[in-house]
Parts: C-alpha cells; sequence; structure tokens
C-alpha cells in the first residue's frame, strides 16, 4: 500500500512539473508557421518578419510556409489537423476566424473551437488605390466617377471574404455606387493587375504603398478610423463623408487547439518582445500598419468583436464563398 501511495504521489508529482518542464525543453526542433495567403502579401510579410528575431529568440529555426486558399481556410485547416505540440503555427488575417464562419456554409473545421489565439502581430489599415489613368485626382472625383459608370469599373481583391473585398463592398455600399468585384488568390496578384491596368483601383493592405510614393498609383483613401502617418495628408474615408468607415483588420498567430499553455505562454512572450523593437515596429507602419501586442485572451476578443462588425456587412451585402 505504501509503494503505492508513493507510486501515486511521484506521478501527480510529474503531472504538476510538466508545463515548467515543457516550457524548458520546448523547442528542441524547427517550429513552422504556415501562412494563408500567397508569398509577397501582408500575412507573408509579416510571418516571415517575426519569425527571424522568433527564431533566435527560441533558438531554433522557424520555416515559413505559405498555403494560400479559400481565405486562410487551407492553412488553418492544415493548422487546426496538426499535432498541438508548438511546433506547428499559423500566421493569418482575422478574418480567418471572424469572417469566413460568415461565409461558409460548411468549414472543415472550426477556427474558434479547433485553433486558440497565441499572439497578435499587426493592425493593418487598407489603402484605396486607383490606376493613374482615372480622371480622378481625389476620392470625391473618384466617388462620382465611379457613380457615373455603374459597373464599368472593377476592383480586385485577395479573394472573397478578405478585408479588402470586405472593405470594396462597404465602400459601394456607403457611397451608394456599383462595381465588379475580380477576387484573386492573394493580395500580391490583385496589386501587379492594378499596376498592369487590368482593374481600376483595389482597397490595398499595404504592399502597394511604395508604389503611391513613386506615383504609379493614385492613393485616395484610407480605410481606417484614423490617417496613417505615412500619408498624413491622404484622407480617411470616415472624412470624406462615409461615416463609421473601419475596415482595419488584425494579423497574428494561432496553434492548434490542446497546445499546451507553456508553449503558448512562451510564444507570447517572445512575440511580444520582437513587436516593441523600434525596428520591428517601424517596418510595420512601413507596412501600412502598426504592430499591435496583445494578450491570447486579448487578442481572442478582438476576433469576436470583428466578427460582429463584419458579420453585418456579410450579411447585408449577401456575400457568400460557396
Amino acid at each position: 500500500m505504501k509503494s503505492l501511495l508513493t507510486a501515486t504521489a511521484l506521478a501527480a508529482a510529474t503531472l504538476l512539473a510538466t508545463p515548467a518542464a515543457l516550457a524548458q525543453a520546448w523547442p528542441d526542433k524547427p517550429v513552422k508557421v504556415v501562412v494563408g495567403f500567397a508569398p509577397g502579401g501582408a500575412a507573408d510579410q509579416i510571418a516571415r518578419l517575426v519569425s527571424t528575431p522568433l527564431a533566435d529568440a527560441l533558438g531554433q529555426t522557424v520555416v515559413v510556409e505559405n498555403r494560400p486558399g479559400a481565405n486562410g481556410n487551407v492553412a488553418g485547416d492544415a493548422v487546426a489537423k496538426s499535432p498541438a505540440d508548438g511546433y506547428t503555427l499559423l500566421l493569418s488575417s482575422g478574418g480567418m476566424v471572424s469572417v469566413n464562419p460568415h461565409l461558409y456554409s460548411k468549414m472543415s473545421f472550426d477556427p474558434t473551437k479547433d485553433l486558440v489565439p497565441v499572439a497578435s502581430a499587426a493592425r493593418i489599415a487598407v489603402y484605396l488605390m486607383a490606376r493613374n489613368e482615372l480622371k480622378a485626382n481625389n476620392i470625391q472625383e473618384f466617388i462620382a466617377l465611379v457613380k457615373s459608370q455603374p459597373g464599368k469599373l472593377s476592383y480586385g481583391s485577395p479573394g472573397n471574404g478578405s478585408s479588402p473585398h470586405l472593405a470594396g463592398e462597404m465602400f459601394k455600399s456607403q457611397a451608394g455606387l456599383f462595381a465588379v468585384h475580380v477576387p484573386y488568390r492573394g493580395a500580391a496578384p490583385a496589386l501587379n493587375d492594378l499596376l498592369g491596368n487590368q482593374i481600376d483601383y483595389l482597397f490595398d493592405p499595404g504592399i502597394g504603398l511604395q508604389h503611391a510614393r513613386s506615383g504609379r498609383l493614385k492613393l485616395l483613401a484610407v480605410g481606417s478610423s484614423k490617417r496613417s502617418p505615412l500619408f498624413p495628408n491622404v484622407p480617411t474615408l470616415d472624412e470624406a463623408g462615409l461615416k463609421g468607415f473601419d475596415a482595419d483588420t488584425v494579423f497574428g498567430f494561432y496553434a492548434p487547439a490542446g497546445t499546451p499553455p507553456a508553449v503558448i505562454t512562451r510564444l507570447n512572450t517572445e512575440i511580444n518582445k520582437i513587436l516593441a523593437t523600434p525596428a520591428v515596429r517601424e517596418r510595420m507602419v512601413n507596412l501600412g500598419g502598426e504592430a499591435l501586442p496583445l494578450s491570447p485572451a486579448e487578442f481572442g476578443k478582438r476576433g469576436m468583436d470583428d466578427s460582429k462588425r463584419f458579420g453585418a456587412v456579410i450579411r447585408e451585402r449577401k456575400i457568400t464563398a460557396d
């Protein structure tokens, strides 16, 4: 009996020590970050920006793998079905959690149950950009131009239900105009077609700002609640008369449900340290957003709030991905 009690006590002590031991032992092999969008887009750039210093902090290689498709669902499904051991993470826009359940009548996983928030990375604004050949030099002229040619102009997005797509639909609804939506498999292909005059405008998540600076594209407005520090003279759509317009989204890291809390805490701590460094904060601004360090709970709440906000737009515009 005494030996049984001793064995039970040792087992209990081992279980209690497991989280601390795990935090010290993890990671002992490379960590993979699966990005839900194509190379060159905002999600991809953020993943690579954070993953390099994260590898230094963890003492292990952090490999970035792009798996675009279905507005982040392809990558989300892959990570949700991965072992919950901290070695496979997801970097996605918050839309995968807050938007996709409103878009798809059936999903192969439940992002609110099969994934857990680890750390937010950045709040990304969207920028209304048009090709140079359009005869509109400010947002008021642009709205008038699109209204005068209903259905004749087109706008691109990284895909159905992406934050730039929802921004485009919000814009059409609040401005009372109509343009044709052209979905792409990522922000970079959409930007390339705008530069090639294949589409007329788009809500860019920041990767096209260099072309606004060089004069290759017209930057007409910011689809955020506040002006960008990079372009302080460019008005928000709210200032242009579309009151309450805010299409910002939060990009961040997720892990399979069941990942040990000690691992999530370690990742959140290291990522937040990285986001606080001046170099990363400056790079996030240059990407068109801002670093946004949050706790896992705060990140999760932001996703729930965005779900309510974007869900209303999706229902009003009758947007589906099926």
